[in-house]
This record gives C-alpha cells, structure tokens and sequence, in this order.
C-alpha cells in the first residue's frame, strides 16, 4: 500500500508559479511510477504528466515548457514545477502512484491522493 498527499496548492495570480509537493509512504516508492492529473469543475479529469522509475518524464502537451515532474526518492517525494500559470490551469490536482514502469493514463494508477486545490486568476 502507498499512500500519497499532496501539498502547495492555493491561489495565484497568472504568470505566477506554484511547486506542488506529494509525498508518499512506503519503502519502494523508487519502484513506482509516479503522475499528476488534475481535474477542473465540471469536466474529466486529465493527464497533466508522469514520471517513470528511472526519471523520465511525459507531458500533455498544455503544459509542456511550463509545468516540470521531479522525483527525490530519498524523500519519498514527486513535485509538480508549473511555471507561467494560465486560468485554464485551474483545478484540483491529484498525484497517483502505478506499479508499472511509466502510466500515462488513468486507469493505470493503483494509489491516488486527497488532491490539493490550485486556483489561477486572470
């Protein structure tokens, strides 16, 4: 089991960035793809980016050159870097943990976060 928070939500204005944190619980978390999804009011949620055990990384293309996935496995902890944040970024965004060597879709995650709320206004 794993279990995941994330943390460094809140409000900014667009332009601005935020680091999001998750931290994880477990002694494997090197073993474990890690994600961020997000999900704004009254839509699906989405992909936002991954990355797999050995660091690389993946991105919808909304936020390539703007959000950057890193992992400090001595800590147990994924970040989610977004830079230059738009009002379309808002939503509530969720880290996942997968058994697999990289998921880039939902379905493919095995643990979830409370998620944490990230608000951008204009």
């Amino acid at each position: 089991q794993v279990q995941l928070v994330e943390s460094g939500g809140g409000l900014v204005q667009a332009g601005g960035s935020l680091r999001l944190s998750c931290a994880a619980s477990g002694r494997t978390f090197s073993n474990y793809a890690m994600g961020w999804f997000r999900q704004a009011p009254g839509k699906e949620r989405e992909f936002v980016g991954a990355i797999s055990w050995s660091g690389s990384t993946y991105y919808v293309d909304s936020v390539k050159g703007r959000f950057t996935i890193s992992r400090d496995n001595a800590k147990n902890t994924v970040y989610l870097q977004m830079n230059s944040l738009k009002p379309d970024d808002t939503a509530v965004y969720y880290c996942a943990a997968s058994v697999i060597y990289v998921a880039l879709r939902g379905y493919e995650y095995n643990f979830w976060g409370p998620g944490t709320q990230v608000t951008v206004s204009s």
